[in-house]
């Protein structure tokens, strides 16, 4: 029998590859796509925040960045409180883009769920949830005794 984090690892490989294949009949990548939604829940935060929220380098983040830039789905602005500092926006080109991904994506999760009831979804969303708010906490709590 499969363990816990086996399962999870699985079903989130899966649901990975089936969005890769759905977003590219419209010309995105997941990671573009996870990029885009991150800004739409934190739209203004700058780079080094982006590159923490999705857990890569940021070195990796600008060379996103500069692609969706050149894409004009995302714009820099001049950050007010540092002049070192860029703050990012999506253009209205993206909003367009992130509507046309919003039916993949819900596609997606009614096929995974099919089977599974209302209260069941409820219940795995709260247990994923508490999860990764377990896990979330002692990554910070390991961090911070790190220094």
């Amino acid at each position: 029998m499969d363990n816990l984090g086996s399962l999870l690892g699985d079903a989130s490989r899966l649901m990975r590859r089936s969005f890769d294949a759905r977003a590219r009949r419209i010309g995105v990548t997941r990671q573009q796509w996870q990029v885009l939604t991150t800004l739409r829940r934190h739209e203004g935060i700058n780079q080094g925040r982006l590159a923490e929220l999705l857990d890569v380098e940021p070195i990796t983040v600008c060379r996103m960045v500069d692609r969706l830039q050149e894409a004009e789905l995302v714009e820099r602005r001049a950050d007010p409180a540092d002049r070192r500092s860029w703050r990012l926006f999506l253009t209205a080109k993206a909003d367009d883009l992130l509507a046309q991904l919003r039916p993949l994506a819900d596609g997606l999760f009614a096929e995974a769920l099919d089977g599974v009831s209302e209260a069941d979804q409820a219940a795995l969303r709260v247990m994923l949830e508490r999860i990764r708010h377990n896990l979330s906490r002692r990554g910070a709590e390991a961090m911070a005794a790190d220094g």
